[in-house]
C-alpha cells in the first residue's frame, strides 16, 4: 500500500508587510535584493516585531479546514544553515509543549475520502536561489534575499494519499479554498508550493523537493513510487533520504539525507512572547469569513436551478463566483452563469487577462438580460462579449459598431426563409412528415443572418410555410 503526505507552503500574499518586519510582502515587484531591511537579514541587534494580521489570517485558514485552534501560540528557532537563510535558522512553529501551533489537527473532503491535516504552522518564507550556468560543472549560485521574512503558511497532512492523482485532486481544492477565503492569490509565482512524504508498503519515508507545480508534484510523485516498487522488487533497501525534483530529466535526484527534528535543535524563540489568541479574536474571525466553496454551489443549484456541473466550476473560482453574484438576478442568473462558463473563461482564462479584462458586472447583466429579451442572439452576444472585454465599451454601443442586433423584422426575415424554403426543397418535405428536422432549416436561416435571427420568430415563420 501506497502512503503519501504532503507539506503545503502557502504565501499570505494579501498582506502589506513581511512576517516579522515592515518591509512589503509582495517581494515581486522590487528588483533583486532591493525589498530587505536589517531585521529580514538577521542583523546583530535587531529585534523581530509579529505582524499581527498574518496571525489572524493563518487562523482563518485553520478554521476553514475544520483545525483547531488554541488560544496560545508559540514561536521557535529552527537551526541550519543554507545560503537562502539569512539569520542561519528559520523563525517558524513546534509542537512541543502541547498544540501551540497556529492550528491543530483537522480534515478536507476530498470527493468522499476525508484527508487528515496533522498541523498548520505560520512560520517566515526563506530567500530565492536563482542558478546561472549552461551546466553543472559552471553553473553558480545567486541568492536573492527579497522574499526572505514573507508571511507563509505551512498545512502538514497526515499520509492520507494512495495515489498521484488524490494529490493532485486536494491541491486543487486547497488552492481555491485559500483564494476563496481571500487571504491569497495562489496563482502567483511561488506562492503555493508543496513537497511529498512518499513510502511503498514495507519501504521508508522518502520526501521529494523542489517542485514547481502541482503538475509537476503528480509527475515526481508517480515517478518516486516507481522508483521504489522498482528497488524493493529487487530487495534494494530504500533509503530515508530527502530527494529533489529534476524537472529537466523528469526524474527525482538524491539531494541529502533526511534530517530529524533533533537535528534543527529547535528552542523557543526568546525575542517573540507566547501569543494569546481569544476566544472573541476568533469568533470575530469566524463570523467574517466568507461563504465556503460547497455553500456557494448548493445556493446556485437551489435558488437559480444552475446544472451541478456549472454550479461547481462557478463556485470553485472567486473570481468567477464573484463576478456571477454581483451580476445576476432572479430572472437571468441561468444566462449570466452560462456565459461565464461558456464564453468568458475562455476569454479570460490567465491572470494577466484578467486583470486587463473591461468587463463589469453591470456589463454582464445587460448582456444576459439582452439575450433573453431577444434583442441579441446567443452566437452575437459571444462576439460583444470578446469587444467588451477589450475595450469596457456599452452594449448598446458594441452591437450597433458591430451590427449584431436581432433580426426581429417579420417581413425582413420572411424574405430570408422565403430564400431558404426554394434553397431547400428536400430538407422542406423532410420537415412535413418529421417535425424534427426543421432545426436544420433553422440553421440554414441562421447562417444567411449571421446568428443574427430571432430564433423563437424564426421556428414560428417556419411552421407557418411549411405546415
Amino acid at each position: 500500500m501506497t502512503k503519501i503526505g504532503l507539506e503545503i507552503h502557502c504565501q499570505l500574499t494579501n498582506l502589506e508587510s513581511k512576517l516579522f518586519c515592515s518591509c512589503k510582502a509582495n517581494y515581486r515587484e522590487f528588483e533583486i535584493n532591493e525589498n530587505i531591511c536589517p531585521i529580514c537579514m538577521g542583523l546583530p541587534g535587531t529585534l523581530p516585531r509579529l505582524n499581527q494580521e498574518a496571525v489572524k489570517k493563518a487562523t482563518t485558514i485553520a478554521m476553514a479546514l475544520n483545525c483547531s485552534t488554541p488560544e496560545k501560540i508559540a514561536f521557535f528557532r529552527k537551526n541550519y544553515f543554507y545560503p537562502d537563510l539569512p539569520k542561519n535558522f528559520q523563525i517558524t512553529q513546534l509542537n512541543i509543549y502541547g498544540d501551540t501551533s497556529i492550528g491543530g489537527t483537522g480534515s478536507i473532503l476530498v470527493g468522499d475520502k476525508k484527508i487528515r491535516i496533522r498541523r498548520i504552522q505560520l512560520e517566515e518564507d526563506p530567500g530565492r536561489l536563482i542558478y546561472e550556468g549552461s551546466s553543472s560543472k559552471n553553473q553558480i549560485t545567486l541568492v536573492d534575499y527579497n522574499r526572505a521574512g514573507t508571511p507563509l503558511v505551512e498545512i502538514v497532512t497526515e499520509p492520507d494519499f494512495e495515489n498521484p492523482k488524490e494529490v493532485r485532486d486536494f491541491l486543487k481544492i486547497l488552492s481555491d479554498l485559500i483564494e476563496n477565503l481571500g487571504v491569497a492569490d495562489p496563482t502567483l509565482e511561488g506562492a503555493m508550493r508543496a513537497d511529498a512524504n512518499v513510502s511503498i508498503e514495507g519501504g521508508t519515508k522518502v520526501e521529494i523537493k523542489n517542485i514547481g507545480s502541482f503538475h509537476d508534484l503528480e509527475k515526481a510523485v508517480h515517478f518516486e513510487i516507481t522508483r521504489q516498487e522498482s528497488l524493493n522488487s529487487r530487495d534494494i533497501e530504500i533509503a530515508q533520504e530527502t530527494r529533489h525534483w529534476d524537472d529537466r530529466r523528469k526524474i527525482t535526484v538524491s539531494a541529502r539525507s533526511k534530517e530529524e527534528d533533533l537535528d534543527y535543535r529547535y528552542f523557543l524563540e526568546g525575542d517573540i512572547p507566547w501569543v494569546k489568541i481569544g476566544i472573541d479574536t476568533r469568533n470575530e474571525l469566524q463570523s467574517k469569513m466568507p461563504e465556503s466553496i460547497s455553500s456557494k454551489k448548493e445556493r446556485y443549484i437551489s435558488e437559480f436551478k444552475i446544472p451541478s456541473q456549472v454550479a461547481e466550476v462557478l463556485s470553485s473560482d472567486k473570481f468567477y463566483s464573484d463576478l456571477f453574484d454581483k451580476s445576476f438576478t432572479q430572472e437571468n442568473a441561468k444566462e449570466v452563469a452560462n456565459i461565464i462558463t461558456t464564453d468568458l473563461m475562455g476569454l479570460v482564462d490567465t491572470r494577466e487577462k484578467r486583470e486587463k479584462s473591461k468587463l463589469t458586472p453591470e456589463h454582464l447583466k445587460n448582456l444576459a438580460n439582452s439575450i433573453i429579451s431577444g434583442k441579441i442572439a446567443r452566437n452575437s452576444a459571444k462576439n460583444a462579449l470578446h469587444e467588451i472585454v477589450k475595450t469596457g465599451n456599452e452594449l448598446d454601443a458594441v452591437i450597433k459598431e458591430l451590427d449584431l442586433g436581432n433580426v426581429t423584422d417579420q417581413l425582413k426575415l420572411q424574405e430570408i426563409i422565403s430564400q431558404v424554403i426554394n434553397e431547400e426543397p428536400q430538407a422542406v418535405e423532410q420537415a412535413k412528415s418529421n417535425p424534427q428536422t426543421i432545426n436544420y432549416l433553422v440553421g440554414k436561416v441562421m447562417q444567411k443572418t449571421k446568428g443574427k435571427a430571432d430564433p423563437s420568430l424564426t421556428l414560428e415563420l417556419l411552421k407557418k410555410n411549411i405546415i
